[in-house]
């Protein structure tokens, strides 16, 4: 990625998306906390995000949206992807209240993506992958394959499927295969 998000960027991200979740649920305006970052911060470059969202010890994913790419600084994405997390994922129903307290959030800061001319070369755990053919698309960020215990041939077959796709169909000569980075934190 071409910048890095330093302990205090991700601390004010963190607590952003939080109160963006928070604010929608108590029917009222984010009160949002006036940051210490300069101009140059990180947190006011375009940046594509995701903001995933966990409950329960097995930190259960209970929303995950969001944009590959950006127009808009890093901080106004995470807001949105936040908010879209919990009441716009179709996977799940809107958050409620009760739930917030058990709910962690994680954010994905994503660099921008590079097309892949030979998919042997990713690597678990530090690409994620994007996937385009035929009208067809899918997504998986870079922890998702650790988290589920995939090898590589298992990450490049489950793209396929996540863009609705048979196996094998990354190395199809009408498909886009790209790979991205992230750097990835959440709540303690």
């Amino acid at each position: 990625m071409e910048f890095n998000i330093d302990k205090n960027e991700k601390n004010i991200l963190l607590a952003q998306a939080r109160e963006t979740i928070t604010a929608e649920l108590e029917g009222r305006k984010p009160a949002y906390s006036k940051t210490d970052a300069g101009e140059d911060s990180s947190l006011y470059k375009p940046c594509g995000a995701f903001v995933s969202l966990h409950t329960g010890a097995q930190h259960n994913l209970r929303g995950c949206i969001g944009r590959m790419t950006a127009n808009l600084p890093l901080i106004e994405t995470v807001r949105q992807m936040a908010k879209e997390a919990a009441f716009g994922d179709p996977r799940f129903p809107p958050l409620k209240k009760e739930e917030l307290s058990r709910t962690h959030i994680e954010i994905s800061a994503l660099s921008p993506m590079t097309p892949c001319s030979d998919p042997l070369k990713v690597k678990v755990g530090v690409h994620g992958l994007y996937l385009r053919r035929g009208g067809r698309s899918g997504v998986l960020l870079p922890q998702v394959p650790v988290e589920q215990g995939w090898n590589l041939d298992q990450y490049l077959d489950y793209i396929c499927v996540k863009a609705g796709l048979p196996a094998g169909s990354y190395n199809a000569p009408d498909a886009e295969l790209l790979t991205f980075t992230a750097i990835v934190f959440g709540e303690e």
